[in-house]
């Protein structure tokens, strides 16, 4: 730790925000596929269908994240009723079990086969977009009569060719997309809500 100088931290932070404000002051040009991407959402809702998520590490996490702002609420601003979301990352015996029998590569594909029906949407969060399993998972939901949505990075990936609606996070760290994913998430839930509760 004696190593790490002050002036260190204080340049990697100031690199971070960099980057960040370049991601944030671009990301107005998704707009356009937010806006598809709510409508979806909010008409497979309305037409009493689920949200499902999905992705690995970190957007296993944030999978979990906007599944739970779903269910419960984004804020104390709105009360409104619950929504079904489920984020397919969470049953470890589920995950180990397929895992184990079927291969990492179907973790997600084996249960959006068990629970995704034709208008369910299935939301996918992955900074690289070549993740098997989330492949594997699209074109079961593509299969089933699912509508298939990827939140993803700066750049065209193979998981594009399998979904219906993309957003791409205007970067190349995965930190950052991350960061805008979460920030997409949260807007995306906001919209949601506003277009079903409010009059």
């Amino acid at each position: 730790m004696k190593s790490l100088q002050a002036e260190s931290v204080h340049k990697a932070v100031r690199a971070a925000v960099h980057e960040a404000e370049a991601m944030l002051a671009r990301l107005p040009e998704v707009h356009l596929d937010l806006y598809s991407i709510v409508g979806a959402c909010a008409e497979s809702l309305k037409g009493g269908h689920k949200v499902f998520f999905c992705g690995n590490g970190g957007s296993a996490a944030e999978s979990q994240h906007l599944a739970t702002e779903f269910v419960v609420r984004l804020s104390s601003i709105r009360e409104r009723k619950a929504l079904p979301a489920l984020a397919l990352t969470t049953d470890t015996s589920l995950l180990t079990a397929c895992g184990n029998d079927y291969g990492f590569d179907r973790i997600f594909a084996r249960q959006v086969e068990a629970h995704l029906t034709k208008g369910d949407v299935l939301i996918l969060l992955s900074t690289s977009g070549k993740s098997p399993n989330l492949l594997f998972a699209a074109k079961e939901a593509r299969a089933r009569g699912g509508v298939v949505v990827a939140f993803l990075g700066g750049s065209k990936t193979p998981l594009d060719e399998l979904c219906d609606f993309t957003l791409h996070i205007p970067s190349s760290a995965s930190q950052r997309v991350q960061e805008g994913h979460l920030m997409c998430g949260h807007l995306l839930v906001e919209l949601v809500e506003s277009a079903l509760f409010d009059n």
